[in-house]
């Protein structure tokens, strides 16, 4: 469903009304697509990533409406990452005692948990609020090359 909201000017002795169009509901179709991340830049992949789950490369997207599609990510443990990044880069976890910050490279992180490193990129590039936290519920990473969302017919998606 999509509201117009507009304002009315007078500009040389004529009405012009602006438009905005703001989507509204949850009528919107959402697609399934599926990004292979393997041999690809982790910050390229997120960053695509991202934007489909937003919504960003619709017409109807909306800033503050889950408008975004939802989005599969396959060999997630094959993701790279350029330079020295792979030992240089921490993550950081807190456990909530005294002296419990936590702290691993990206090689640590990959080897332990493979999808962790991709869900945290690109949950830190949506936004830090309940649609945030609803759009990343629309992300699913999967470390090898099979996932369970056959059904629902996912697009490739090439970054």
């Amino acid at each position: 469903m999509l509201k117009a909201s507009g304002t009315m000017f007078f500009i040389y002795g004529k009405v012009i009304e602006m438009r905005t169009i703001f989507a509204e509901g949850n009528n919107f179709k959402q697609d399934w697509y599926v990004i292979d991340a393997s041999g690809k830049t982790l910050g390229r992949v997120a960053a695509k990533a991202a934007a489909v789950l937003r919504g960003k490369n619709k017409p109807t997207f909306t800033p503050n409406a889950e408008c975004g599609d939802y989005v599969v990510i396959i060999n997630a443990d094959k993701i790279t990452v350029s330079g020295n990044k792979g030992d240089d880069m921490l993550y950081r976890h807190y456990t909530g005692y005294v002296g419990g910050l936590r702290s691993y490279s990206f090689n640590k992180l990959i080897e332990r948990q493979p999808t962790e490193p991709l869900r945290r990129t690109i949950a830190g590039m949506l936004p830090h609020n309940r649609l945030g936290r609803k759009l990343i519920g629309n992300l699913k990473i999967y470390a090898g090359a099979e996932h369970p969302h056959t059904a629902q017919n996912p697009q490739p998606l090439e970054v």
